[in-house]
């Protein structure tokens, strides 16, 4: 590489500004025709080069220097920016909106004797708005010019169209300076047009290296930016040192080898105010942005960075209090081909007016996620630097960083003169009172309150008759001697030296309690009392307490009220504040001894307007009763709630005060808290724009002049298609600016319908409905993609879809989830459907929602295409889902709001439980873990209703991974392609690492390896179905004690989805008493009066009742076609209590089954045909297989041509049952009369399982009833229930029809196996719905089968004569000879297996030799693993080697798949002193010089503590030795068929002495 010494040549750009502009697409393209070398790029063209082949010859090194003053003219119309420039000039062109200051730049034109140009690209890009000013960075331009003569190049111009609108429009300009050679050169002018929407930061840095011979190359810079203007005036993004712009350049004739150096372009603006819009997120502008610049020409390029809240500085810093959790978002645009990993780092920086001084930060803030989050308390009071550090795992690993400065700020303490908070007291005349704020008094930045650090004043009026006694204006302190005339002190017993009131802890904080003597204060009056509390370190921070005390003659309790969540309850001066759109919890405690309680009861009151009062006049609210356990929950016990509709439904109302009421045997204590409605954010409105567009079009949220006196937290965006209650969070941004990708709207209409919700800090919420939008989705992109993914790894890194998910953005990764996965999912239920209509059976290849109508099943017969298209589409669109799994992994979990979005994505990314594989599996479960434990942590942090949000999706998480990991195990859904080639992965070393399960064939049962290939993927499936179960309990379990906090007794919360159903409800212990828990359709729970709670609260408890599609595989395949229902009872702290009843009184149980369930036709019995008359049969008998690992019950329903028919039915379980006069050998009959026949005119039979338990088989028989029998036994003047017994043989006179099914009871055990005992199959079972009555709760599943048509062995035995069955006897004759001669070649195999485990003596063993080695030899179960080889070895060890051995033996072969040989080895003497198992010695191996008929490729395998193996076949073959390393498994695979490489097998050798 040549370096070059440059002069610098000052240049004049004159600018040029029109007002208006036409908006076209960001791209710039240039083409260009080169004579008489030309290559052109098919791109479009937005300007056009010609260059005419004419020479002039000039000197062969030439530098020329111009100078001309930088001057800017700005013209209210559109002009072109002209410069002509002499043969050694060069020009850059530079538009902007206003004043332009270009710093010099140096130009230096290398010249020699070749014919040739090198020409470098500058590409400029600068903000305009109409009060922006604009500096440009010294720019260094090298251009390498080879010429044969003088060059001579004509003016270029360049056009640039530009705005000066509000929404400001400006053009991204980029000057390139073509030099041709070889002639004199005419270059025509240049127009290039390129606008986009207000660019703010463009840097650029562009060096070329210069070759003495370079061809001629004009390269176009490609950049794509997308801005949002919301002021008049435009900001760039202020560069701290070096940043760059990553370029796409398009070639013309060849391309430029380029490299960096120290040459930069820098763009700054310094006074524009707009706020940038990035592409893909939150509007928002990098504080600083530092970018490794040096790939202008490689495939991996810095990546861009912006923080999100962002213009934030040292001296302009975000402030955060420290109570307060915050976090800081990133937008992270990649680009690197081939590779778009990234190593993300936050680093923190303490400031003073520095930030030099590096922290390590505490454990829970985590630092390796494109967010940061910071938890409260976790920073100490100051200012702070975030820096964030992004860089490529690519080699050569660019990086870029960002910083965000934040400060810490006190938060401010709470002031309480009793526990809670309680703004309302009762205390008696008799009884001293007690405050005490500097134990009770709170400090939200502190795990406690510092009593000591604070002043303590205290006050008293007496409450609506005076206010607080002052002197002109100052307060007189309650145990001041002075007198306010005119409002009287509250101590009636006050005296100048102050008796009647203690002032306690003097020593260590001076008055920071006080107490009022008894008879200080006067009965039937109330009294306020203040706490003024000032800081002694710094008196400006001071805090105030209130508290309302009613002083009766009684001696009533001391009742405390506080919140149950408590962040919710925010001290307002009197009031506590109290958001409108969530629900208000209360919970009261009684202080001291409480015993002889009677009653609580709750009491609403509600308050005037007029705030200015000294007194609040509070009025009882009168319809407490009448909404009881609808909005008021718990009046009656000490936790009280009441939901957001009596505020919503009462918007008039700004006072509330909730009031308990304690009734004990002798005094009545009351207390209150006071509540003021605190305002929703106003002020302000919200647009979207554009109205209509794709699924990958950038919808723009504007929501500006929100107010709210505590602050604006946040912005949520909402959308769904026509049910609001499956409406689905889209984004949440702390901006009011921001941008997003929206799913695709309703099928039929395109719209799509949104909401946004406005959250100020105090989580109140103000809901914005926006009009429809129209949204399609963009199939272009979903097949870009499909394809991207079908194609190499490098590819996709290009796929835009894909570089946005790898941004770690969550709202970003969030929007293309669900977007993408609701697309899928419509191709999904799309390729459903075309199959089913194919024949295909709907419960082979769908699990059908809850609630759902059984689907039109086709009667065309099954098309084998049509089923092979569906599982190619099935297994195309399972992959893609695998892939987009993997985005979630790695996505911050900050606040409530990012767990309700990722498990909102995570949702509707397995919604096709049919195409989650065995690692999108895994990943959704994990991930839906680490989001429940995060939700549990949150709870009695955030308002119920986004728990509760949160809650339901988490709960549909966890039951579509059930469902997805059970469904091929049931055979609901298919089996996967990705997971089969996961199971079998073509190793050549799993099976023979006897270690390793995948090498005990015995796991995967025999057969062909078709067989062990599914049986091997079954076994994963089930160890995963395993994992996931566990893990999915512990979810529900988390969730549920999310809700716990939140639900008071009567309180039910329902999760309703299509794949799950869960209610839980708190109700007290006497309520459970026959009470029945509905679920969805008839599946319900009816618990007796009768049984024995294990708990010892009595209060209350909570009822957890769940549903879920299909239920899990566990031991036992029967449930494959059964829901699972489930009910828990847990006590207050979310233990379970278990529930035991008895077989007399047992658990009612309603468990339905897949609508989709196929029931065959009845089978039809001809018995009319095989009347025994002559045979003397008294009953048409039937036998069933009843052998079942669990209990089954027996359900027959016969169906008679002729209805007026009845039947005598006989059974004897494991025999023939017989009945005449003279035997009675069965073990149980019922009549079939008419009377009995069902609505479809069949006749139905019952057994349960604790009759069949423990049998084989059953026979039954059956014949029909003469007239006389159906008289005396059916009619209804019949006495008689005796069994009708006869010695005639049957005679039918009709046909009868027979279906036979089992169904089965089951519960999951605490290994998820299915368990039947204690459980009975009901009499109400039918093929839609099992009824089982158990003796506890748990998980309970069903078991259902038709059965086939039973053998009917009266036919048997009237056709068993040897002339009606010639060929039925024919053939069992012949399979029986067949079958001995099969046995006998078997038993002559056997013997030969045998001989295969004997001890091979080597044929070349000496007599003479006393030292023996045993030596096993292993062959893996691959195809042609083994080898007819002859096997050469020697062994050597510490001592000695062995001479070359021969493995061999006359008897058998040795060295065949799937083999164990033996051998034992004689040595003359020891070869090594150790006595372990394997030898460490040196191997090598040869195989013979013939190779006939080389199918096999044998290569062995050492021990792990053998240090070298040679693999070396015969020099008459091949020379070449092949050298192991110590340890080395996965070693080389050479073997040789006839001078040919063929293909590696598996053996092992182990040596041992």
């Amino acid at each position: 590489m040549l370096h070059q010494k440059f002069s610098t040549t000052p240049t004049t750009i004159q600018t040029t500004v029109a007002p208006t502009t036409t908006v076209i697409p960001t791209t710039t393209v240039v083409q260009t025709t080169t004579a008489p070398t030309t290559a052109t790029a098919p791109t479009t063209t937005a300007a056009q080069t010609t260059v005419a082949p004419t020479t002039t010859v000039i000197p062969t090194t030439t530098i020329v220097q111009t100078t001309a003053a930088p001057t800017t003219t700005i013209a209210p119309t559109t002009t072109a920016a002209q410069t002509t420039i002499t043969p050694t000039t060069t020009v850059i062109s530079t538009t902007t909106a206003a004043q332009t200051t270009i710093t010099p730049t140096t130009t230096v034109i290398p010249t020699t004797t070749a014919a040739q140009t090198t020409v470098a690209p500058t590409t400029t890009v600068i903000s305009t708005t109409t009060a922006a000013q604009t500096t440009v960075a010294p720019t260094t331009t090298v251009i390498s010019t080879t010429t044969a003569g003088q060059t001579t190049i004509t003016p270029t111009t360049t056009v640039i169209p530009t705005t000066t609108a509000a929404q400001t429009t400006v053009a991204l300009t980029t000057s390139v300076i073509p030099i041709t050679t070889a002639a004199q050169t005419t270059v025509t002018p240049t127009t290039i047009a390129i606008q986009t929407t207000i660019a703010i930061q463009t840097t650029i840095a562009i060096q070329t290296t210069i070759t003495p011979t370079t061809t001629v190359s004009l390269i176009t810079s490609y950049i794509e930016t997308t801005y949002i203007s919301s002021t008049s005036a435009t900001q760039t993004t202020e560069t701290s040192s070096i940043s760059s712009i990553e370029t796409t350049y398009v070639p013309i004739t060849s391309i430029i080898q380029t490299a960096v150096t120290e040459n930069t372009t820098q763009v700054r603006n310094d006074e524009s105010t707009s706020k940038e819009q990035h592409s893909t997120s939150i509007i928002s502008t990098v504080s600083t942005i530092t970018s490794d610049a040096r790939m202008i020409n490689q495939t991996c390029y810095s990546p861009m960075i912006t923080l999100i809240p962002s213009q934030s500085s040292l001296t302009s810093p975000l402030e955060y209090r420290r109570s307060q959790d915050f976090f800081i978002s990133s937008m992270i645009q990649l680009n690197c081909t081939g590779s778009l990993s990234t190593i993300i780092k936050w680093t923190v920086k303490n400031c003073t007016s520095t930030c030099s001084y590096e922290i390590e930060p505490n454990t829970k803030i985590k630092t390796t996620y494109s967010d940061i989050y910071v938890p409260s308390r976790t920073l100490e009071y100051g200012t702070y630097e975030l820096i964030l550090t992004v860089t490529m795992v690519k080699s050569p690993h660019p990086k870029s960083s960002s910083s965000a400065y934040v400060r810490i700020t006190a938060s401010g303490i709470t002031a309480n003169l009793v526990q809670l908070g309680t703004s309302m007291i009762t205390r008696g005349s008799q009884q001293d009172l007690l405050f005490d704020p500097g134990t009770y008094s709170v400090d939200p930045d502190e795990d406690s309150f510092d009593a000591s650090g604070w002043k303590y004043s205290y006050y008293c009026r007496i409450y609506g008759l005076y206010n607080f006694p002052n002197i002109q204006g100052v307060l007189l302190t309650i145990d001041n001697s002075k007198n306010d005339p005119f409002n009287p002190s509250c101590l009636s017993n006050r005296s100048d030296n102050g008796t009647g009131l203690i002032f306690g802890n003097l020593t260590l904080s001076p008055n920071s309690s006080l107490t009022v003597l008894s008879g200080s204060l006067q009965p039937d009056q109330i009294y306020q009392f203040m706490v003024l509390m000032e800081n002694k370190k710094n008196s400006s921070i001071q805090a105030t307490g209130y508290v309302l005390v009613t002083v009766v003659n009684t001696a009533p309790k001391l009742i405390a009220i506080g919140c149950v969540v408590s962040v919710l309850c925010v001290p307002n001066l009197e009031f506590q504040l109290l958001n409108p759109t969530t629900q208000v919890a209360l919970f009261s405690v009684c202080i001291g001894d409480c015993t002889n309680l009677q009653n609580i009861k709750w009491n609403i009151y509600q308050g005037p307007q007029n705030l200015s009062a000294n007194s609040t006049q509070w009025t009882l609210f009168n319809q407490t009763i009448l909404y009881e356990n609808i909005w008021f929950f718990g009046i009656n016990t000490t936790n009280f709630t009441a939901i957001n509709n009596l505020f919503l439904d009462n918007p008039q109302i700004n006072l509330w005060r909730f009031e308990v009421v304690y009734t004990f045997l002798s005094e009545t204590s009351t207390s209150a808290l006071n509540f003021i409605i605190n305002q929703s954010p106003y002020n302000g409105s919200c647009s979207i724009n554009p109205m209509n567009g794709t699924t990958t079009t950038l919808f723009t949220i504007l929501c500006p002049d929100w107010f709210d006196e505590d602050g604006i937290k946040d912005y949520s965006l909402y959308a769904w298609t026509t049910d609001i209650s499956k409406r689905v969070m889209i984004a949440f941004s702390p901006v009011s600016n921001f941008q997003v990708r929206l799913p695709p709207g309703n099928n039929s209409t395109s719209l799509l319908n949104v909401v946004i919700y406005v959250r100020d800090v105090l989580n109140c919420i103000t809901e914005v409905n926006m009009s429809s939008l129209s949204v399609i989705a963009d199939s272009v992109g979903i097949n870009d993609l499909i394809n991207d993914l079908q194609s190499s790894s490098d590819t996709i890194t290009n796929n835009h879809i894909v570089q946005l998910l790898s941004s770690g953005n969550q709202n970003v990764v969030g929007q293309i989830l669900t977007s993408l996965s609701q697309q899928f999912d419509q191709m999904n239920n799309e390729n459903l459907a075309k199959a089913i209509s194919s024949g295909v059976p709907t419960a082979s290849i769908l699990i059908s929602p809850l609630g759902s109508q059984s689907l039109q099943q086709s009667s065309v017969p099954l098309n084998e295409s049509d089923l092979t298209e569906f599982i190619k589409k099935l297994n195309t669109q399972a992959n893609i889902r695998d892939y987009l799994m993997t985005f979630t992994t790695n996505l911050p979990i900050t606040t409530i709001s990012s767990i309700k979005l990722q498990s909102s994505s995570l949702v509707q990314l397995t919604q096709s439980t049919n195409q989650l594989t065995r690692t999108a599996l895994t990943i959704a479960s994990n991930r839906c873990y680490q989001l429940s434990l995060a939700l549990y942590s949150m709870a009695g942090q955030f308002p119920y209703e986004d728990i509760q949000i949160a809650a339901n999706q988490l709960t549909q998480c966890a039951t579509n991974v059930l469902t997805g990991v059970n469904g091929p195990l049931q055979g609901r859904t298919m089996v996967l392609d990705l997971d089969l080639s996961r199971a079998n992965p073509s190793s050549t070393y799993y099976d023979t690492d006897l270690d390793s399960e995948l090498s005990n064939i015995n796991l995967f049962g025999s057969g062909d390896d078709a067989s062990v290939e599914a049986n091997r993927n079954s076994y994963y499936q089930k160890q995963l179905a395993n994992e996931i179960i566990n893990q999915a309990n512990e979810m529900i379990s988390l969730i549920t004690s999310s809700l716990n906090i939140y639900l008071n007794i009567g309180q039910n919360q329902i999760i309703n989805t299509s794949q799950t159903f869960m209610s839980l409800e708190t109700i007290s212990t006497e309520s459970l008493s026959n009470k029945i828990v509905k679920q969805i359709g008839n599946a319900q729970f009816h618990i007796p009066s009768g049984f024995t709670l294990n708990t010892t609260n009595n209060s209350s408890i909570s009822l957890r009742s769940k549903m879920d599609t299909l239920a899990p595989f566990g031991n036992f395949s029967n449930t494959n076609l059964s829901n699972t229902v489930a009910l828990s009872i847990l006590d207050r702290n979310g233990n379970e209590v278990s529930l035991k009843t008895n077989h007399s009184n047992p658990i009612r149980i309603i468990i339905p089954r897949d609508p989709n369930l196929l029931i065959p036709e009845m089978y039809l019995q001809n018995v009319t045909s095989i009347n025994s008359t002559n045979q003397n049969l008294l009953f048409n008998l039937h036998y069933i297989n009843i052998t079942s690992s669990l209990s089954i019950s027996l359900h027959f329903e016969i169906q008679s041509v002729n209805t007026i028919l009845g039947y005598l039915f006989i059974y004897k379980f494991d025999q023939t049952p017989q009945l005449n006069s003279s035997i009675n050998s069965i073990d149980g009959w019922t009549l079939f009369c008419p009377s009995n026949l069902t609505n479809e005119n069949i006749y139905k039979y019952f057994i349960d399982n604790q009759q069949t338990s423990g049998h084989q088989s059953f026979i039954f028989g059956i014949r029909e009833l003469n007239s006389t029998e159906i008289y005396n036994h059916c009619s209804n003047y019949s006495s008689t229930n005796t069994l009708p017994i006869t010695d005639q043989p049957f005679n039918f006179t009709s046909n009868y029809q027979l279906r036979i099914y089992t169904s089965g009871c089951y519960y999951l055990d605490q290994y998820n196996n299915w368990q039947s005992d204690g459980l009975i199959v009901g009499s109400l079972t039918n093929h839609y719905e099992t009824e089982c009555l158990s003796t506890h709760l748990t998980t309970f599943a069903s078991g259902f089968i038709v059965l086939p048509s039973s053998i009917n062995w009266n036919y048997v035995f009237v056709n068993a004569d040897f002339l009606r069955n010639k060929n039925v006897y024919l053939t069992i004759i012949f399979t029986s000879i067949i079958y001995i001669i099969l046995m006998i070649y078997s038993r002559f195999k056997d013997n030969k297996d045998i001989e295969k485990f004997d001890v091979t003596l080597l044929a070349d063993n000496h007599k003479s030799d006393q030292y023996f080695y045993q030596i096993l030899e292993f062959v893996g179960q691959r195809i042609n693993a083994g080898t007819k080889s002859k096997v050469y070895f020697v062994l050597s060890g510490d001592y000695d080697q062995t001479r070359v051995r021969t493995f061999s033996d006359s008897h058998r072969k040795i060295l065949q798949r799937s083999g164990t040989d033996t051998y034992i080895m004689a040595v003359p003497k020891m070869m090594t002193n150790s006595t372990a198992v394997s030898l460490n010695c040196c191997q090598r191996v040869r195989f013979d010089t013939v190779f006939p008929n080389c199918h096999d490729c044998f290569q062995p395998r050492i021990s792990t503590k053998t240090t070298t193996q040679t693999v070396m076949p015969l020099s008459t073959i091949n020379n070449e030795t092949v050298a192991i390393a110590d340890g080395d498994t996965n070693l080389s695979r050479i073997c040789f068929k006839e001078k040919e490489e063929c293909r590696p097998s598996d053996s092992q050798l182990n040596t041992s002495e």
